[in-house]
């Protein structure tokens, strides 16, 4: 007999798949029926398992955490990690092992804005449903398996981002940073430097830049850049105004700049999307 009762499903993605999408490499159940304890590293897979009944502990650069019913994991294989059952109350998981073109990219973001690996969110049921209908998806593969297991891996992760950063320390924003967001809405086609935002609100640049970012997913600097090239764009579809008319009521210095960011952002001249639009 063994240390597990198990269902799985092993999966081979296209060469397609593999380039383009999400794509899950195992998925599956596990009840444990002993103590057993599963180790790993340097396998190129994210793993999200989510317990349902039991406890257990993870162990992640060293560190050991507990696991009760209701926490989710959510890890990157590549670095060392182990799982482990209790021996009092062995556990119960629903687990997914995927990769794909934009998995290190969620990860890292989900990271940089220290997400936790391990979270207790409010409900399992969305990540349970989640979970069952990839399951079933790799049982009953047809022709379009693996693009609507794409969808269901992102919104896997979607949910992830929305129970962590509601949960978890951070949240809700601090006022100070709404003030400052709403600041920028306001004055962002105004001349808007670090410094002076830094000294108008009372804070360190270094604070501001690691902050704002983590808490609205982007830099200040991208912030204020994005909220003057969609006025411009406003602009150039609605108005006759001119290109250097425009930079300037959006909040770029100069027009050859503004062509510039512009071109970058929009891989187009503001003309050529004047054209288009």
């Amino acid at each position: 007999m063994g240390t597990t009762a198990s269902d799985r499903i092993l999966v081979t993605p296209s060469s397609y798949s593999r380039n383009h999408y999400l794509y899950v490499q195992e998925i599956g159940t596990l009840k444990s029926l002993e103590p057993h304890i599963s180790r790993r590293e340097k396998l190129e897979s994210y793993l999200f398992f989510i317990v349902t009944e039991g406890s257990g502990t993870v162990t992640l650069y060293g560190n050991t955490r507990k696991l009760n019913a209701g926490d989710c994991v959510w890890i990157n294989c590549l670095e060392p990690y182990s799982h482990e059952s209790s021996r009092t109350q062995p556990w119960s998981l629903m687990w997914v092992h995927f990769n794909g073109s934009q998995a290190s990219e969620f990860y890292r973001l989900y990271t940089e804005r220290d997400g936790p690996a391990v979270y207790t969110p409010a409900s399992l049921t969305h990540y349970i449903k989640s979970l069952q209908e990839l399951y079933r998806l790799q049982q009953q593969k047809d022709a379009l398996t693996d693009l609507i297991s794409h969808r269901c891996l992102t919104d896997l992760i979607a949910q992830i981002f929305s129970d962590t950063f509601q949960n978890h320390a951070g949240f809700p924003v601090p006022q100070k940073f709404m003030d400052i967001r709403s600041y920028i809405e306001v004055h962002y086609a105004e001349k808007l430097t670090l410094d002076d935002l830094s000294t108008l609100f009372y804070i360190s640049k270094y604070h501001l830049l690691r902050e704002y970012q983590r808490l609205f997913g982007i830099t200040i600097t991208n912030d204020i850049t994005a909220r003057r090239l969609s006025y411009a764009k406003s602009r150039l579809r609605f108005s006759s105004d001119s290109i250097e008319a425009i930079a300037l009521q959006s909040g770029f210095q100069t027009s050859s700049y503004f062509i510039k960011v512009f071109k970058r952002y929009e891989s187009m001249t503001p003309l050529e999307y004047r054209r288009k639009w």
